[in-house]
């Protein structure tokens, strides 16, 4: 077993030959008790659909003052989100907010500039890490050049399928609100400091999640790699 783990290591401390294209990440930054995210949510709910990106929608419980309280909120996903605030030149976290690929950010009812994000986001060259799923409680990062300030791998698991939840109380009362790629769990996994690591997973919290892997400029900097079990070095499933 050491062996074989020791192989695989080896493997990756070369780029891969020919990586496939990582897809674009979208985050969006949404709670059930926004009054105004009812709109990017169904938005970034049609980008789902799309070949080249991977949008993750992450509840923030911020607003669950208001009188509802978001069901699918924890507070590590608003912590992500203010790991952002420094690193784009905010003031403060916001909701509808959508992140693209940790580098750029636009209110998610400004859908033309979102997709103008997307595309350049698309077109930026990269040089990502292999990333290789070795078991289901394994994922090895290989070789690369980390950028200043070193880098994270964190592990995403969301729910693929569509999701609708009806808000009884606070500002959307009587509003079913349609949610796609809810987040579940996000989880820290270590550094990468460019040299071949293994990261041991942690199960997942429930059946029927997707597993996303991603390599980011530490502190909520830009994606390096985004990879999925069962996908292509450097990809998700579509």
């Amino acid at each position: 077993m050491r062996r074989a783990a020791l192989i695989s290591l080896v493997l990756l401390a070369a780029p891969a030959a020919a990586a496939a294209k990582a897809p674009v990440v979208v985050e969006l930054y949404t709670a059930q008790g926004c009054a105004s995210c009812g709109e990017a949510n169904a938005f970034v709910g049609k980008l789902a659909d799309r070949p080249g990106l991977l949008p993750l929608t992450f509840s923030v419980d911020y607003w669950d003052y208001l009188g509802w309280a978001d069901t699918f909120a924890k507070p590590e996903f608003a912590q992500r989100q203010k790991a952002y605030v420094a690193r784009l030149a905010l003031r403060e976290p916001y909701t509808p907010q959508v992140v693209i690929d940790g580098h750029a950010q636009a209110a998610g009812q400004q859908t033309d500039r979102i997709e103008a994000l997307v595309r350049d986001a698309a077109r930026a060259r990269r040089d990502p890490p292999d990333v290789r799923f070795i078991t289901a409680r394994r994922v090895d990062v290989g070789f690369g050049a980390p950028p200043h300030g070193g880098a994270e791998v964190w592990l995403v698991r969301y729910d693929p399928r569509e999701r609708d939840v009806e808000v009884k109380t606070g500002d959307n009362r009587g509003q079913t609100i349609a949610h796609k790629n809810v987040v579940r769990q996000v989880q820290r996994l270590g550094a990468w400091k460019g040299r071949p690591t293994a990261y041991r997973l942690t199960p997942p919290p429930e059946d029927g999640l997707s597993t996303v892997v991603l390599v980011q400029a530490a502190q909520g900097g830009r994606v390096l790699a985004v990879a999925q079990p069962g996908a292509p070095a450097g990809a998700a499933k579509p």
